[in-house]
């Protein structure tokens, strides 16, 4: 698929589909952005860093801001619930597992 018709494509997505199924662009984004504002102040308060389980939870939070406009929109309900489970699942792996992930990518970064 050649540049073009990538945006063609996404032209048509978020004038027609998506702007019928969330709403405004601009007012969907706020909502989103007032949850992740919490979900990552919250995160470096218990965490000090965005873990894989904050993450789930804010996609779970994009699906939530989206019902919010269209709260019959299957497909979201859907993905929270992948979103949901995925969260528990990384809340169950090892801790020392992220903080491994954590020293990796601060001595790859120091080099």
């Amino acid at each position: 698929m050649k540049r073009d018709e990538v945006l063609d494509e996404a032209k048509e997505l978020i004038n027609g589909p998506r702007a019928t199924d969330y709403g405004d662009a601009y007012d969907n984004h706020s909502r989103i952005a007032t949850g992740w504002n919490v979900i990552i102040s919250g995160a470096m308060k218990s965490h000090g860093h965005v873990t894989p389980a904050h993450v789930a939870l804010m996609m779970d939070w994009v699906k939530s801001a989206r019902l919010i406009e269209t709260i019959d929109h299957e497909d979201s309900w859907i993905d929270k619930a992948g979103y949901s489970a995925l969260g528990a699942e990384h809340t169950d792996r090892d801790k020392s597992s992220i903080s491994d992930i954590i020293d990796r990518m601060r001595t790859k970064n120091a080099k």
